[in-house]
């Protein structure tokens, strides 16, 4: 199915150790998990797709939740006109592009997208 704009699309956790998390979730739910490195795994057949990222600190809210928009740029454009504060500028990762920004209420989520600008 095609990523549809301004979409949840993707739910990121943190996690202290990644086999850990993996057993739990493998052998609980029958989730199927693909590693890309050692600081990340992503997980599939949950009913949404998501991953898990490395951290040696405290987690205390660990969930980002991700939306997809086809051109970062202007969706970024549009936070910051209505309030929203970006925490990390556009970067690059396998697989496509994304930022993150902090809501009015002080909630972090990621924007992503797929495609690299021309």
């Amino acid at each position: 199915m095609q990523p549809q704009n301004n979409h949840i699309n993707y739910i990121e956790f943190k996690a202290n150790d990644l086999e850990l998390v993996k057993a739990f979730y493998i052998n609980t739910f029958g989730w199927q998990f693909t590693d890309y490195g050692p600081g990340y795994t992503a997980f599939s057949d949950s009913g949404l797709e998501g991953g898990f990222e490395k951290t040696d600190d405290n987690i205390t809210n660990g969930v980002l939740v991700v939306l997809y928009h086809n051109n970062l740029e202007a969706i970024q454009t549009k936070v910051e006109a209505f309030g929203g504060r970006i925490s990390k500028e556009i970067f690059s990762f396998p697989g496509g592009r994304r930022f993150q920004f902090i809501d009015p209420s002080g909630n972090e989520l990621a924007v992503w997208c797929e495609t690299h600008p021309e």
